[in-house]
């Protein structure tokens, strides 16, 4: 009968446990010297070797030759214990074998001397599944048992025990073992089973396994199975996972808002039958991965990355902000929960998610509709078009004086400036108001040259403009009070123009990083990346288009 590979490679002796050196030399020395305690604790995630050094600890101590790697492996004893013939050293599963009865049986059994060994070994696996009345019944044997008899007790969850449990015992914490550790055992293993591995495989397989070297062996079973070289592409088609260059191609549409792409990568995923949970958690480690580069100075003490993974990784974390980062990892997490939920609808959560990550509008979130409830109240204070960014304007076709009324009477409107020669005309002549007139009569409309389609430049008022300022506050509050002064627009091409009332105004707005803050929060509030030199700063000067309404021109016609 075939023989799983993870049990078959099971460590014989505390040289071949791979990433718990800080405890297999505490148990080498105490086999040695025969000073081992009575009541050990085994903790930790699965696969990291809590069971592995139990039986080796069980050999150990009854080896008739121990040697600095622990048992010898080839006296009596250690052969009775491997086949599994040894009743003085017993196994018992504390997830199926989890009542106080079972404890009692254990509790009758220690007083009575080994039959065949120098110790009774009594290996409780999973034994935070004990309930509380086999927990009471082990409490006296276990802080007092006999001399020939040695308690071994191994646990994923370590939490669940009671503090009485663990104060009786030795405890040993067990580390996930390392990505370069897990690779090393596995190119021993393939080189012995003959099969051929290349670095990245193991590499890949590896970070899969979590720091577990059970799930390591069998994925790289797994891999094998059909006898063809292990690569990176077949470890990525056996296990189900699309990557982290396929979680790449998913971010980089994300960032270009490619919707079709990112259908495409859903479909080839359910196509390929793997799973989207897997998929999905990928994505969510990527994200993580992107969040540590940005937030952190020594991002490859945190990063288990290549340097051509970690180099495709800052590229593509360079198209976010922290705060995105940090909202779209809520959206993940949520998203992946609902996949736990409503399996049959895996693919339409996956779908929904990621639409919403391309576009901030789209969140329902209650932060995100407090922003834009804010915006729009602005917005109806000052009777601007809610849009989301100046390309959603129309064209505005050149003005005719004698179709539409004079600039002057629509402050909403757009402001068309002229070049500082541009000739503006005056009325032509004034109205005379005397008493003997009958009736007061409104001066004629004062007629406004507009300057040709190739010399006008069409402003168009930035609203919120208090938000970009609001953000330039944070940042530096001494330079805020410039930015509140002066007023800001858009152009037709997609320009920043902004007019401040002095030259010195400009001046204190050019350092200290105010110029990069004001880039961000400018893109940010038009939702849309805002090169540095299409942000214009220019000194506010009088506009040659009047701007007086009808009441001050019939006022200063009336003083002439």
């Amino acid at each position: 009968m075939h023989q799983a590979l993870y049990r078959k490679w099971r460590p014989s002796n505390f040289d071949e446990v791979s990433g718990q050196e800080h405890i297999t030399s505490i148990l080498r020395y105490q086999c040695q010297t025969g000073k081992f305690s009575h009541a050990y604790l085994f903790c930790g995630s699965r696969g990291t070797g809590k069971t592995s050094c139990a039986k080796i600890l069980a050999k150990a101590v009854n080896c008739e030759h121990p040697t600095e790697a622990g048992p010898c492996g080839t006296c009596a004893s250690c052969r009775a214990i491997d086949a599994g013939s040894a009743t003085d050293v017993l196994e018992m599963d504390a997830a199926s074998n989890n009542g106080v009865d079972d404890i009692r049986d254990i509790r009758d059994e220690v007083i009575y001397a080994p039959s065949e060994l120098k110790y009774r070994v009594y290996i409780i696996d999973e034994v935070h599944m004990l309930s509380t009345s086999a927990f009471n019944a082990l409490l006296k044997t276990l802080e007092e048992p006999p001399e020939h008899v040695v308690f071994v007790l191994a646990t994923t969850e370590l939490q669940k025990l009671p503090a009485t449990i663990i104060s009786r015992c030795q405890r040993f914490d067990f580390r996930r073992i390392s990505t370069e550790a897990l690779s090393a055992r596995l190119h021993l293993i393939a080189r012995a089973e003959g099969f051929t591995l290349d670095d990245e495989a193991a590499r890949l397989i590896a970070r899969h396994a979590q720091g577990g070297m059970r799930d390591a062996i069998s994925l790289l079973e797994l891999c094998a199975g059909n006898h063809l070289p292990i690569t990176a592409e077949l470890v990525t088609d056996t296990i189900g996972s699309a990557g982290r260059e396929g979680m790449l191609r998913v971010v980089t549409a994300i960032s270009g808002k490619h919707y079709e792409a990112l259908f495409d990568i859903i479909d080839e995923t359910v196509r390929s039958s793997r799973d989207l949970a897997v998929f999905w958690q990928d994505l969510i480690t990527l994200y993580r991965d992107m969040l540590v580069l940005k937030t952190t100075k020594n991002a490859a003490k945190y990063l288990d990355l290549t340097d051509s993974e970690q180099a495709a990784m800052t590229q593509a974390a360079a198209s976010f902000t922290r705060e995105t980062l940090l909202w779209q990892l809520g959206l993940l997490e949520d998203a992946l929960f609902s996949m736990q939920k409503a399996h049959s609808i895996k693919r339409t959560v996956c779908e929904i998610t990621l639409i919403r990550l391309c576009d901030p509008l789209l969140d329902t979130s209650s932060e995100s509709v407090l922003t834009r409830i804010s915006k729009l109240e602005e917005a109806v204070l000052t009777g601007a078009p809610v849009m989301r960014a100046p390309e959603a304007f129309p064209a505005i076709p050149v003005a005719d004086p004698n179709e539409f009324p004079p600039e002057p009477y629509f402050a909403d409107e757009p402001i068309y400036e002229a070049p500082v020669s541009a000739p503006v005309s005056k009325p032509q002549a004034p109205v005379t108001v005397s008493a003997n007139t009958p009736k007061a009569q409104p001066p004629a409309a004062p007629a406004i040259s507009v300057p040709e389609e190739t010399n006008r430049r069409v402003l168009r008022p930035l609203r919120a403009w208090s938000e970009v300022v609001a953000r330039i506050a944070e940042r530096n509050a001494m330079v805020a009070p410039f930015f509140r002064q002066a007023k800001a627009y858009t152009t037709e091409d997609g320009q920043v123009v902004i007019k401040f009332t002095s030259e010195f105004a400009i001046g204190m707005t050019k350092r200290d990083g105010i110029p990069e803050a004001l880039r961000a929060a400018l893109s940010m509030l038009l939702d849309r990346p805002i090169p540095a030199e299409h942000i214009l700063t220019e000194v506010e000067q009088e506009q040659n288009v009047s701007k007086d309404s009808m009441l001050d021109l019939i006022l200063e016609a009336a003083e002439e």
